[in-house]
């Protein structure tokens, strides 16, 4: 029976104000608390490993190595004890007794200086045991260091009025707490609630964690070992895990790193895009760990949005958290995890996109509006997430996906641009006069299908040096081919333009000949700077308000209709004016700029009138 007599100590100056702070208003969630402590007590069991290395007389060694954990719904108390290295009565004072002192900080600093700097150590945070006033009336904490000749001892505090240190019945090596719960704590005190938390923040501490005799911790942490250790069929259940998934993820990414950031990941793309099935947008699914222990299960920031659908794990050491691990004390920091990580997952897309196109297309049939958010707003990834979009082209079959790069690779030598079309459908896009040119020459044109294919492309001016040129473009400058057929004389084409142009008034910026077209007679070209259909249909549906634009009618000189125009102004020019504006309004249809068909139909209707007679 201990008789030594009780010692009271005061808190250091200041104390009872910064444990106002850190029992108030330092954690935003007071379940955080037990996290701190089992994480503590994962600290106290690496110290005293590390000791059996190095120490031949260590107080009951044979102590197995485990945080056992008892809840007691009847006293209101909740119990955490560890075989760790415990602590002396000076210990007791320096690190209880003094807020935001770390002793494994300092421990971490010795075992650098003798050249061991691998302890698997989660600390190095100073305040986590006065987490427990959150949810404590008292602690106690009995203790017996790892030293034979140190003496049994228990420390008790209200986190208030100090602590008084004394001497205690014969205890196990490390420390027991317990933790008398507040009124109005009682969840805390209850094996399910407790369960809950553990596996939520601790599930992958090293050392097994028992709640009221059952081991709690049972999932290894996959990331922290190497991908030959690792068979495809616990990739896939750890997947199942952490992504509460039923299915098998399309792709997973492994990769550990120590420059500049010593970090282990283990990302998984799921096989299905949950965005795709009306759900709502994804939460960030991506938890950040430091050495094992959770410390945001849905980080905002470590992560580009666009990488929302991502499902995994990202731990790193390196981790400057601020005493509470709750808020990043360097958000920099978090930027280069977000760019490193970002970086090394696409250029792990590219190399599955090459090795496995079929696999890739189906990934990217699935998750390609990611991508194509990525391009519209991380331009630090632009050229990356640029070499992972997909299309048809002119050149390819249909259903046929080709990219920027074997676009580049097929261009003709000194081709400096890369052209392209969107539109509904290929279909629609292939019977639109503005391929024509491009046929003619020989150029590949590519073709886009998505609403937000055009938003996309106007965030990406370029592919590795190539110039992205829309082909229904008016200043669009092609070579000069030799055609087919008699053209107009410049006269009567000069002529033809003027009457076109004072009939159409304000429906057209100008009328003019080209030389882009080959057999239609007609088409429309929107000004470089102004919204093609697409983003206008876009923004409209944004509810804003987009005038037409004023369109450049290009006229083929060379072309039946166009010759034939020519003549009936001169014979009537009331029936040419008809003729002008149904001709304009196919142009306006097939570049999807019409903005009222039923005129279309009237006007029609007026025409057919008139050639009946």
């Amino acid at each position: 029976m201990a008789t030594a007599e009780k010692q009271q100590h005061g808190f250091q100056a200041e104390v009872k104000q910064l444990l106002d702070i850190v029992i108030h208003s330092l954690y935003t969630d007071r379940e955080i608390f037990i996290r701190e402590l089992v994480s503590n007590a994962s600290d106290a069991l690496e110290k005293v490993r590390l000791k059996q290395l190095t120490e031949n007389d260590i107080y009951q060694g044979d102590a197995e190595l485990k945080i056992s954990i008892t809840t007691d719904e009847e006293n209101n108390t909740l119990t955490i004890a560890d075989a760790g290295i415990g602590m002396t009565r000076d210990e007791l004072t320096e690190n209880l007794g003094t807020i935001a002192h770390s002793g494994t900080k300092a421990f971490l600093e010795q075992l650098k200086e003798k050249g061991d700097s691998n302890a698997d150590v989660i600390g190095q945070f100073g305040v986590g045991f006065y987490s427990a006033f959150m949810a404590a009336d008292e602690v106690e904490v009995y203790t017996h260091s790892w030293d034979n000749s140190a003496e049994n001892l228990k420390w008790t505090s209200d986190g208030a009025t100090g602590y008084t240190i004394e001497e205690a019945d014969e205890q196990a090596r490390g420390c027991k707490m317990v933790i008398k719960l507040k009124e109005g704590q009682e969840e805390f005190a209850k094996a399910d609630r407790v369960k809950e938390i553990l596996e939520k923040y601790s599930n992958f501490v090293t050392f097994p964690i028992e709640l009221n005799g059952e081991r709690v911790n049972k999932v290894d942490a996959l990331w922290l070992k190497s991908k030959s250790e690792v068979s495809e069929e616990e990739y896939n259940e750890f997947y199942k895990f952490v992504a509460h998934a039923w299915d098998e993820p399309k792709y997973t990414m492994h990769f550990s790193a120590d420059a500049p950031l010593a970090i282990n990941a283990l990302l998984f793309v799921p096989n299905e895009n949950q965005e795709q099935f009306g759900m709502g947008q994804m939460e960030a699914g991506v938890s950040l760990y430091c050495r094992k222990v959770l410390i945001d299960a849905k980080p905002q920031k470590l992560l580009p949005e666009w990488l929302r659908f991502l499902r995994g794990v990202i731990d790193s050491a390196d981790l400057p958290l601020n005493i509470s691990r709750e808020t990043m004390q360097d958000s920099a920091l978090i930027q280069k995890l977000n760019k490193l990580i970002t970086k090394r997952f696409l250029k792990f897309l590219a190399t599955e996109a090459k090795n496995d196109p079929e696999k890739y297309n189906e990934f990217y049939g699935k998750f390609s509006r990611f991508l194509k958010e990525g391009v519209a707003t991380s331009f630090e990834h632009q050229e990356a997430l640029g070499g992972l979009i997909r299309f048809e082209s002119t050149m390819t079959d249909a259903g046929t996906q080709t990219s920027f790069a074997e676009y580049i690779d097929r261009a003709k030598d000194g081709q400096e641009e890369i052209y392209y079309l969107v539109g509904a459908s290929r279909e629609i896009l292939e019977k639109g006069p503005y391929l024509e040119a491009f046929k003619a020459r020989g150029l590949e044109v590519a073709l886009f299908t998505d609403q937000v294919d055009q938003y996309v492309l106007d965030s990406m001016p370029e592919f590795k040096g190539k110039k992205l040129v829309p082909a229904d473009r008016a200043d669009l400058e092609l070579d000069d081919l030799e055609t087919e057929g008699e053209a107009l004389d410049e006269k009567t084409v000069e002529s033809l333009s003027k009457f076109m142009s004072e009939t159409l008034g304000e429906r057209v910026e100008k009328v003019e000949a080209g030389k882009r077209l080959v057999n239609s007679p007609i088409a429309a070209l929107a000004p470089k700077e102004a919204p093609n259909a697409q983003m206008m249909a876009m923004m409209k549906a944004m509810g804003q308000e987009v005038p037409a634009p004023k369109v450049t009618l290009e006229i083929n000189p060379r072309s039946e209709v166009i010759k034939n125009l020519a003549g009936l102004q001169e014979r009537d020019a009331e029936l040419a004016g008809l003729v002008t504006q149904q001709l304009t309004d196919n142009a306006l249809l097939a570049a999807g700029l019409l903005e009222n068909p039923q005129e279309m139909v009237s006007r029609m209707n007026d025409l057919l009138a008139r050639v009946a007679k």
